[in-house]
């Protein structure tokens, strides 16, 4: 038996009805779905407006993060920040 002749006796079937193909095609389908679930979520309910204005509770807690401001601005721009003065010891008053 020659190359050919095998070839042609064996008939291939449909590219549909192999399960690979639509394991394949599965993927980027499912991905457009969530896409358009996603964008209909975004439109239907979107987010509230916030106060301009923070609540003291919010700048009281501003002042604790500001070593790790100082560190990221640093990270940030590689200018390594002033030395503040040495803090004295009265006592804050809340």
């Amino acid at each position: 038996m020659s190359a050919s002749s095998t070839l042609t006796a064996q008939k291939s079937a449909p590219w549909w009805s192999f399960a690979h193909v639509w394991m394949v095609i599965a993927g980027p389908a499912v991905v457009v779905v969530a896409s358009f679930i996603t964008l209909y979520l975004a439109i239907s309910s979107p987010n509230t407006v916030l106060q301009a204005e923070p609540s003291p509770q919010a700048q009281q807690g501003q002042a604790n993060m500001a070593p790790a401001m100082l560190a990221r601005n640093h990270a940030a721009t590689g200018v390594v920040p002033a030395k503040a003065a040495a803090p004295d010891n009265t006592p804050l008053k809340p």
